[in-house]
């Protein structure tokens, strides 16, 4: 059971050589006799039975929809450093994390340093992030020019994308004062978005990284979280949302944000989504990845 990342060997390893993270859903999560264990009552990729989960050697427990825990559990994740985190079907939503306290601030300090580097470390960062996203380096060193080549790529994905699934596409328009006065594609772009960014949210939490400090992003205290979304925008958050449209004009009688919440699920799990989100910190912020 939990073979590779979520089952090494060794008793007791740093956060930052696990890379662990273990998804239940369905069942209680209790401690007996000192060791941690799952009542499953199956689901997903668990069937049902009780299970010895090796706390240890995890990074994050990510609780899903249908589970319980205990306090024994709490606290015996908590002293071993495993952090708990209460999320949506899949990881499309983040609803609570205590302070996971990570076993080193080297990630913290490296984003601390590149960050604080104005015009060198931080603008490097940001022209990695869209390296990243657009598969070259743009030849801007300035960040209000990137932004401007962002937005002109990213008006021309949300065409071709709308395209690939048939969805009448008017442009994006959305006001936030008004938001379910959008059409049903940028209401569906606003509920795919915050479900990535909720994965995001579980990447930065399990790398001990800080919300705020964002390299593109600037005013907000998710401004972090905001850049590392922003990575999985052409090919995660535009396509679950045109997906769900696709699927709510099939079966309207389902509200469009569910329909989200289901294409975001099933392509969190197809695209290992998380543990690639942490990949790219690592590699943002020159660490090494497990």
């Amino acid at each position: 059971m939990l073979r590779g990342r979520l089952g090494l060997e060794t008793a007791r390893v740093p956060h930052g050589d696990r890379h662990g993270l273990l998804w239940l859903s369905f069942g209680n999560l209790t401690v007996d006799d000192g060791c941690l264990r799952f009542t499953a009552a199956g689901g997903h990729d668990l069937a049902a039975g009780d299970y010895q989960i090796p706390h240890q050697t995890l990074s994050l427990i990510l609780l899903g929809p249908g589970t319980t825990i205990s306090q024994d559990a709490l606290r015996l994740c908590a002293r071993h450093g495993t952090g708990v985190v209460a999320v949506g079907d899949g990881g499309v939503r983040m609803y609570s994390a205590p302070p996971l306290g990570p076993d080193q601030s080297q990630a913290a300090r490296a984003q601390v340093r590149l960050w604080s580097d104005l015009n060198g470390g931080r603008m490097l960062v940001a022209r990695n992030m869209y390296a990243l996203r657009f598969g070259e380096m743009l030849p801007a060193t300035d960040i209000e020019a990137l932004r401007g080549i962002e937005g002109g790529r990213v008006k021309e994905s949300y065409r071709r994308i709308a395209q690939q699934f048939g969805i009448p596409w008017q442009g994006r328009r959305y006001d936030r004062n008004d938001p379910e006065g959008a059409d049903a594609p940028n209401q569906a772009i606003n509920h795919a978005a915050t479900a990535v960014e909720a994965a995001a949210m579980i990447a930065v939490a399990a790398t001990g990284t800080i919300p705020a400090l964002g390299f593109i992003h600037e005013d907000s205290g998710m401004s972090w979280i905001l850049d590392i979304a922003d990575l999985a925008r052409a090919d995660t958050t535009i396509p679950v949302a045109f997906a769900a449209v696709k699927a709510a004009s099939a079966d309207p009688s389902v509200p469009l944000e569910r329909h989200v919440r289901r294409c975001a699920n099933a392509a969190f799990r197809k695209q290992a989504l998380i543990p690639r989100f942490i990949d790219n910190i690592h590699h943002l912020l020159d660490l090494p990845t497990t």
